[in-house]
């Protein structure tokens, strides 16, 4: 064979290879998507504060980490702040119409669709952090809270906790139960139904405008959380006195809500993944808050000149009675809010039994034989 004929036939072979690929390549794009991306959930959380935001933000994020990488890959969640996507309180709103697929936020924001939910956040003088995450473990919380949330077309679970709270900042001392009265401050759930027994009115806003309200004048006190959060968000700019404890808020549950038909549409492994991770969330958040409270008190006290005042025993014995007085009037004409109470009661009268012999009796003599510097 000639050098030309050569040629020609190697050039005929590499045509013939040419069109034979990109026959191939043509017909592989009409082929389904490999199976790893047609199985994706794709899911969008929206929540309460602002995205990122210290302990409640990262809490959030945290979670949709932590489902994302243990679902590996096959549950995406995306998070959306406050304001994003919807306005902070419209969060179950957004879940529950299929707007959004889960939210982040506490229970004591939907009390306007079910009064019940306030006791599921905290309830005035009662679990601490350790009591409330065992009621709804071991307690019948998860039954009830999943009873209520279904009336919203909701699964609930519990996924974060901001341990025991402060009692809120001031622009004026306490010194007796009159000196709350005429006040306007923003306190939310059960705690807020109480201070408004005093006298105070009261009012609810989302963290976000906090700090530019109380620094307006627009009210004359808040609480929001504690310390870390306190601190991050700058309140200490807006009043001097900061009060403990935190009669209102001694735990407050976090919930994570997702859409009824969406969690009941995940494959039986993913819902397990999913009820894992919010509870390794709420762990988490409890560590945080636990780890950073005192280094950031330690800095509004002596950074930002922040004057601490215990509320006095007269003004917490009034607020005690007041908590008989309000949690009685909304069990007496709410069904619900009254099954709730009870279990919770029953529940606390058996775990501060335990709670009383083992951590506050350490607690007292550790505070008598140990230095805080030792």
């Amino acid at each position: 064979m000639s050098n030309a004929s050569r040629t020609r036939t190697r050039r005929r072979d590499f045509l013939k290879t040419v069109a034979g690929s990109s026959a191939a390549l043509a017909a592989a794009s009409t082929l389904p998507a490999p199976a790893i991306a047609s199985d994706m959930i794709r899911w969008r959380m929206v929540t309460t504060w602002p995205k990122g935001f210290p302990g409640l933000g990262a809490g959030a994020a945290h979670l949709a980490d932590l489902i994302n990488r243990t679902s590996g890959g096959r549950l995406q969640v995306t998070v959306y702040g406050a304001g994003e996507l919807v306005p902070a309180f419209e969060a179950m709103d957004a879940v529950a119409n299929g707007t959004a697929d889960l939210g982040h936020g506490g229970p004591y924001y939907w009390k306007g669709k079910a009064e019940a939910t306030q006791f599921l956040s905290a309830v005035p003088f009662g679990f601490t952090v350790q009591e409330q995450n065992a009621w709804y473990e071991f307690g019948g919380g998860q039954e009830l809270a999943d009873k209520i949330y279904r009336g919203f077309g909701c699964k609930f679970f519990s996924a974060g906790n901001t341990t025991a709270q402060m009692g809120g900042w001031f622009n004026v001392e306490i010194s007796s139960i009159d000196d709350l009265k005429g006040l306007k401050m923003r306190i939310p759930g059960l705690g807020g139904e109480v201070m408004r027994s005093a006298g105070v009115n009261v009012v609810n806003i989302p963290g976000g405008a906090l700090l530019t309200s109380i620094k307006s004048g627009a009210i004359d006190a808040l609480e929001w959380v504690g310390p870390y959060n306190d601190l991050a968000f700058g309140l200490y700019q807006g009043a001097d006195y900061y009060y403990y404890p935190g009669w209102h808020e001694p735990a407050a549950c976090i919930d994570c809500f997702i859409n009824l038909e969406r969690w009941e549409e995940l494959p039986n492994d993913l819902q397990e993944i999913v009820a894992a991770c919010c509870r390794a969330a709420n762990g988490t958040m409890v560590s945080e808050f636990t780890a950073r409270n005192n280094a950031a008190l330690n800095v509004l006290t002596s950074r930002h000149g922040v004057q601490l005042r215990h509320f006095p025993d007269e003004v917490l014995q009034e607020l005690a009675r007041l908590t008989k007085e309000v949690t009685g009037d909304i069990r007496s004409r709410d069904a619900m809010s009254d099954e709730v109470l009870t279990s919770i009661e029953a529940f606390l009268k058996a775990a501060s039994n335990w709670s009383n012999l083992s951590n506050k009796s350490y607690l007292d003599v550790r505070s008598k034989m140990i230095s805080p510097a030792g």
